[in-house]
């Protein structure tokens, strides 16, 4: 990036104290404004820094591009179950059809025969198989997940998040980012 890039298009990648990210899906990253407030406060350690300075008439910084808490945060353990991790744990995918538009929840025991909304009776599913299997359960509708559903660890959610980088990934935020796939240089 060279000193004239708009300020809205310097992020910065947070690691924990330990340099990891604090998640990869969405990648952990602050605005500029956050991530200065965050070195003044001194609660951060600056990694590395964009080629972006901004000026004040008493202060002059470089704008940070990768920074680093002072204190650790220790990762939750058991994420929360919701639409967005289930979809996550499916990669983002119907389990039925592999689709990934239009997706929903699908109950694999329906609601109206006693099923919960939890990790292990839920799949996402395009809407098309939604309808396709309706209020059904699995053996009348003939139809198989390709994964029966488990309750992720967060690991096993940050995992799935690498399969998934970003638009835009700076330079140097690759020593700290181990995605899945091959990225163009």
């Amino acid at each position: 990036m060279n000193s004239f890039m708009p300020l809205e298009q310097c992020p910065a990648l947070v690691l924990n104290s330990d340099f990891r990210p604090l998640s990869h899906y969405p990648l952990s990253l602050w605005s500029w404004q956050d991530s200065i407030k965050a070195v003044i406060l001194d609660r951060v350690n600056i990694v590395a820094n964009y080629s972006r300075q901004i000026r004040s008439p008493s202060f002059e910084m470089y704008v940070p591009s990768v920074i680093s808490l002072k204190n650790y945060i220790k990762p939750n353990r058991n994420p929360i179950f919701s639409r967005f991790n289930v979809f996550l744990r499916d990669k983002f995918q119907c389990q039925y059809c592999g689709s990934n538009k239009d997706l929903t929840f699908d109950h694999l025991i329906p609601r109206s025969n006693g099923g919960e909304t939890t990790w292990e009776n839920i799949v996402t599913a395009c809407s098309c198989c939604n309808v396709k299997k309706g209020g059904k359960s699995l053996s009348k509708s003939g139809m198989k997940p390709y994964n029966l559903p488990k309750i992720p660890s967060m690991s096993d959610l940050d995992k799935c998040g690498r399969s998934f980088p970003p638009n835009f990934l700076h330079e140097s935020w690759m020593d700290f980012l181990y995605w899945d796939i091959q990225l163009d240089k």
